[in-house]
């Protein structure tokens, strides 16, 4: 049984979601405050964590930054604040996915089982011994280990970051819309999510380089094939 340490200080709420992923099968923990949360993610040792982003003691960024020092795992941030930097910030301490709240407990047990898909799916391909590299430009993607270079120079990036990325250099040049990027990476048909897709793609423009994926105006995202 897959275990899941949910971190979130208002009772109701994490009563709800802990409710929700056990009745999906999930073995769950509840923490309501920073200081708890990493030790209980110490001893506990989750699969995914569910992470509120305002907590008393120290928030969620720090301890993001803490548990993903002390061992990489797949966290899905809350948040009831929509500024664009403050969930940039989240993505880049290590963050794989954020849910502004309100939100609906099919929408949360969708993002976190897609998270664990893709912990295992890298898991999977990183045991396979043929390698797969892609190269545009600048860019280089090892698809068997899940790493990425550009200019030679490894760069670290989150699952969700990974899938993103390759998903679009499936079809390097070709425009993907927003829905379809939800569909593909998220496994989330409802295109009422596409912000998520944005703030991803600017993650992804800090670490890479901005001139690597192009925007097309309403309508979506390509990889720049290079040369």
């Amino acid at each position: 049984m897959q275990r899941i340490l949910v971190v979130e200080d208002e009772p109701a709420i994490a009563q709800a979601v802990a409710d929700r992923l056990a009745a999906e099968g999930f073995e769950v923990r509840t923490v309501a405050d920073g200081p708890g949360a990493v030790a209980a993610f110490v001893e506990y040792r989750p699969d995914l964590v569910v992470l509120d982003l305002m907590l008393p003691g120290f928030d969620g960024l720090e301890v993001c930054r803490r548990i993903q020092a002390e061992r990489p795992v797949p966290v899905l941030m809350l948040t009831a604040r929509d500024d664009e930097t403050d969930l940039l910030v989240g993505l880049g301490v290590g963050a794989d996915d954020y849910l502004t709240k309100p939100f609906s407990m099919r929408e949360l047990t969708a993002r976190v089982r897609a998270l664990l898909r893709r912990v295992e799916h890298a898991a999977a391909l990183a045991a396979a011994p043929a390698r797969d590299v892609l190269r545009l430009g600048p860019l280089e993607i090892d698809r068997a280990a899940r790493r990425v270079a550009v200019d030679g120079a490894p760069v670290h990036l989150t699952p969700t970051e990974y899938d993103l990325l390759d998903c679009l250099a499936r079809t390097p040049g070709a425009v993907l819309t927003r829905a379809v990027l939800l569909e593909q990476v998220w496994d989330w048909a409802d295109g009422a999510g596409t912000r998520v897709v944005d703030s991803h793609i600017k993650a992804l423009r800090r670490k890479l380089g901005a001139d690597l994926i192009r925007t097309v105006h309403s309508v979506g995202y390509a990889l720049e094939a290079g040369s």
